[in-house]
């Protein structure tokens, strides 16, 4: 993406990020998830990083609020009340620590130590005491203006309306003067319950979420409505300069004037027990007695947290790791068929990569043509992917608001992209099917054999793994596989996480490959192993192979007219020319080809081996054989000089005593080239 392409995306962000933002601070009516926000939010930022130059100071990711709603009267906050960035993953944390060190030095962060609290889903708001008293209740706001609220927050039973006397008696009176209080307003998800059940009853509409409920109850009029809720508080933070030593000192205080503490909370002295305590809280997640979206990972010494300052809109200190998110934003690259083992033509997306539910995603889901049309979805379009737990990836909604005008319709194929056979749509159905036999079928067996032995060898990946990825949209050609992610493999059958990760570690292993086993696994008609090694030989790289001409492959020497048509034909064709190049851009690299001869002793004498070898495997011996300048053959014939025989050696065995063929075990072979 240039400069120019970038612009042009970050303002159309920044419009969808802006109007979000109006319609769930200042409405009040929030048109589009938590998850959905921060995915546009991430790539906005992602943006901005990757082109500083277009970063304003009214971008969305330089602002801490929304405006506050003009029915409250407007309270400014003594300290600004700031937003968190976001993390997604444990690399985000590390490039944070990262960048704090380099602040300060690791020696300070290690010796600081972390915080971690659970972050509560619900409205962030102020509380100020006065003399042990309270006398204001404010929301956000901006982060520098926000509402008083006071009358609906003293409907909150959580709330204190008086510190407890066990807090204050260890402060002068000039300290405890005014003291403020920050956390969140939430509703138990038990309430949530209740209310959705009584909405049920009345044939009222149900209500999305328990945060919606937390905020609309603390930004009405009447503090009835507040108080017939039965909200909670959960603090955060003590806001005024106390002279405390530690932020998990001002847990310990809250918790002595009165306010309720998170017992899930913990101090942690690395960032090994940071990922621990990340991976038990997102396992008990689902248990807790109400929403939380995250956590908030700060550094616990006070004065090195005042020290490290804020950045834009945030604190350096401190930053939110958000829990995986079931939705997510992404670009359609463009949108591909693939045929099932039945014949059904299903449309693919193809997506700019996008994290959903803690993994990667690149492809999705749209099952036939009818729903492409139904929910409009055009190649270029911004739209929000679904993924939870073992559901396949699917896109539920396109963003029209954010279309250019250079975004393409979906065209059906009229004939099958794998076979150019047919297609059908029977009466009253949706999908599409292929009309020839077995035409999915040969589209695996050629993705086995590129796999397989002899070729690229990727282990893991056999044919019933391939057939699912097939029927899934996730592959449909050779290169396909090696873009694959962890997050494309999660939700399949027969896979978790670790068995996903397995695979795509083996996948990238795989992708260094010599020039000889990368023809072979292209599957080139009469282009077998031995054969793949004598073309190799004679081009020596994959650049001389595909800048030849007819002649040079005419004149190859010990290659037939045959075969040399067929792989003249082959890297002549535009569409294996386009598989090779894609196999290229996703990181496929061929080696030269380089000649294991070691001697040239067998020069000119071709072996069969056949049966079981007392210590090594017909590979092995292959080897064995091409050292000492020898070919091999799968069949025996009357120019055979050799058949290597072993143990159940079977119709070679026999067939080479028929034509005078000399036998040899393992052992005189071994004595024939010494």
């Amino acid at each position: 993406m240039d400069i120019e392409q970038a612009k042009k995306r970050i303002e159309i962000l920044r419009k969808e990020i802006d109007q979000n933002r109006y319609y769930y601070h200042v409405l009040d009516k929030p048109r589009v998830t938590d998850a959905v926000d921060d995915s546009l939010k991430r790539e906005l930022f992602n943006l901005e990083q990757q082109f500083p130059s277009l970063v304003t100071s009214d971008s969305p990711t330089q602002r801490v609020g929304g405006e506050p709603l003009e029915k409250f009267r407007k309270v400014v906050h003594k300290k600004k009340m700031l937003s968190l960035n976001d993390a997604f993953t444990e690399e985000d944390l590390l490039a944070w620590q990262e960048r704090l060190a380099r602040l300060v030095g690791q020696e300070r962060i290690t010796a600081a130590g972390y915080y971690c609290e659970l972050k509560m889903d619900g409205l962030a708001v102020s509380l100020k005491y006065k003399n042990g008293v309270l006398i204001r209740g404010a929301t956000r706001g901006d982060g520098t203006v926000g509402e008083d609220v006071t009358n609906n927050l003293k409907t909150i039973e959580s709330i204190p309306l008086k510190l407890r006397e066990e807090g204050l008696k260890d402060f002068s009176k000039e300290k405890i003067d005014e003291i403020e209080i920050r956390g969140e307003v939430y509703l138990p998800k038990s309430e949530f319950e209740k209310l959705n059940a009584e909405q049920s009853k009345k044939g009222l509409p149900v209500y999305a979420n328990p945060r919606n409920i937390a905020a609309g109850s603390i930004r009405q009029l009447d503090p009835k409505i507040a108080g017939a809720r039965n909200l909670r508080f959960m603090m955060y933070a003590v806001a005024t300069d106390l002279g405390l030593a530690k932020h998990s000192d001002e847990h310990e205080l809250a918790k002595k004037l009165g306010f309720m503490t998170n017992p899930n909370n913990k101090i942690c002295s690395n960032l090994e027990e940071v990922f621990a305590y990340i991976k038990t809280q997102t396992e008990k997640r689902g248990a807790l007695t109400y929403q939380t979206d995250g956590i908030v990972v700060g550094i616990n010494d006070e004065k090195l947290f005042n020290r490290l300052g804020t950045v834009g809109k945030a604190p350096r200190g401190q930053i939110a790791y958000k829990f995986p998110a079931e939705e997510a934003t992404s670009v359609v690259k463009d949108i591909i068929i693939q045929v099932g083992r039945t014949g059904k033509l299903t449309p693919v997306a193809v997506l700019e990569p996008t994290l959903v539910d803690g993994s990667t995603v690149s492809r999705a889901t749209l099952h036939n043509e009818d729903e492409i049309r139904r929910k409009d979805i055009k190649i270029g379009d911004t739209v929000i992917v679904h993924k939870a737990g073992d559901v396949i990836p699917e896109v539920v909604e396109t963003i029209k608001r954010m279309r250019t005008g250079d975004e393409k319709d979906f065209v059906m194929p009229k004939e099958c992209p794998i076979c150019g056979g047919t297609i059908t749509k029977k009466e009253g159905e949706v999908d599409w099917y292929c009309t020839r036999k077995n035409c999915a079928v040969r589209e695996q067996r050629s993705l086995e054999h590129f796999v397989g032995k002899g070729a690229f060898e990727i282990e893991g990946l056999g044919p019933k793994i391939l057939e699912k990825l097939i029927s899934e949209g996730l592959i449909s050609t050779p290169a396909d596989i090696f873009v694959l992610t962890v997050g494309d493999l999660q939700p399949l059958e027969r896979f978790g996480d670790k068995s996903a990760s397995n695979l795509i570690r083996e996948i990238e292993a795989s992708k260094n490959i010599p020039l000889e086993k990368f023809l072979y696994a292209l599957g080139i008609r009469h282009v077998g192993n031995q054969m793949a090694v004598d073309i190799a030989k004679q081009f020596a790289s994959l650049e001389n192979l595909l800048s030849a001409q007819k002649g040079d492959f005419d004149r190859m020497y010990g290659v037939g007219e045959k075969v040399s048509q067929s792989v003249f034909e082959f890297i002549s064709d535009t569409k294996n020319h386009d598989l090779i190049k894609n196999l290229l851009q996703n990181g496929i690299k061929v080696s030269d080809y380089h000649s294991p001869v070691k001697s040239n002793y067998l020069e000119g004498k071709t072996f069969v081996v056949t049966g079981v070898l007392p210590t090594m495997t017909r590979d092995e011996m292959h080897k064995k054989i091409a050292q000492f300048g020898g070919s091999f053959s799968g069949s025996v014939s009357a120019r055979t000089d050799y058949v290597i025989a072993g143990e159940d050696a079977g119709s070679k065995l026999e067939k080479a005593k028929k034509l005078s063929v000399k036998v040899i075990s393992e052992k005189e072979f071994f004595d024939l080239v010494q």
